[in-house]
């Protein structure tokens, strides 16, 4: 599917148009715009032009949404959630544009809240909350739609993709490109594409948008262009270079890293090379916490 992220997220951004106008189907008022307030009459002088000028009067402009910690219509989706005392939830919520942050359902967890069956993972949220601290308190969720659900092996995947942002993204940290990216794995997943490729793409996306991830295509040791037919390790905090006999790191030809940071997967030795690579990449950013579902896919999948 030549569908981007972005386009994807075309439903979420209509919501969250309808959410911020003057009358949401609740007549609500816009809580984008400030109120109007009745101040003092604008003094009036002559104008070199021949007309009435208004001078401007020094009024205090209103605080915004952002100085009042209060969030609105956010597209994002559900990456977790666990019970929080005996009837509310916490959530892992992955926005776009706030990136990942702790949310309390108050009552989400009674029989009739309507939030019982909006938190939900791999559905497309509008979300909004309320707060500081470092758990805020979410205030709405509208579920969206326009994705197909994941089922039997893409489900799974799709869990993977979660513990991974959960696990490696730093908390009120937004990163809008790789929200897209996240979007776009899901429906590639839900279509049937290959979940080995789909899933190494992500992966790679994640490590570039946290900063962790050097350029494959150049060798850190003489900043020459890596060669096809040679044979590299990829050193985590460096990059890569020519393969030593005591490096501890997966072998990859200069091929692989071409191809990884073109995003060409087609090739079956660099599917095969680029999964260990990623592996021992990612065991090293995760500072040797498990990846509780890639174990379960390299049990069902062997990827």
């Amino acid at each position: 599917m030549d569908v981007t992220g972005a386009e994807l997220m075309q439903p979420l951004d209509a919501a969250a148009s309808v959410l911020q106008t003057g009358c949401a189907g609740n007549g609500m008022p816009d809580a984008n715009q400030p109120a109007v307030r009745r101040g003092p009459r604008a003094k009036r002088a002559d104008s070199p032009f021949g007309v009435v000028a208004v001078q401007p009067l020094n009024l205090k402009r209103p605080q915004s949404l952002e100085k009042n910690h209060r969030i609105l219509a956010q597209p994002g989706f559900v990456l977790h959630s666990y019970p929080y005392k005996e009837s509310s939830l916490i959530i892992d919520f992955f926005s776009r544009d706030h990136g990942r942050v702790a949310l309390v359902a108050k009552g989400a967890k009674r029989p009739h809240s309507a939030l019982r069956g909006v938190l939900q993972t791999f559905q497309p949220l509008s979300a909004g909350w309320s707060g500081k601290a470092e758990i805020r308190t979410l205030i709405g969720a509208e579920w969206v739609g326009g994705l197909l659900p994941l089922e039997k092996s893409a489900l799974l995947c799709g869990f993977y993709l979660n513990e991974l942002l959960v696990k490696l993204l730093a908390r009120d940290d937004p990163h809008p490109a790789l929200f897209n990216h996240y979007v776009s794995t899901l429906n590639q997943l839900a279509h049937g594409e290959a979940a080995p490729i789909v899933l190494r793409r992500f992966e790679r996306a994640l490590l570039k948008e946290t900063g962790v991830a050097a350029d494959l295509t150049l060798c850190t040791a003489t900043r020459d262009v890596v060669t096809a037919d040679a044979i590299y390790v990829v050193d985590p905090e460096r990059g890569a270079r020519l393969a030593r006999p005591a490096d501890p790191w997966p072998r990859v030809s200069g091929q692989t890293l071409l191809d990884m940071e073109r995003g060409n997967y087609a090739d079956a030795t660099t599917q095969i090379q680029s999964k260990f690579l990623m592996r021992a990449l990612l065991a090293h950013h995760l500072g040797g916490a498990p990846l509780n579902t890639r174990q379960i896919l390299i049990d069902l999948m062997q990827l």
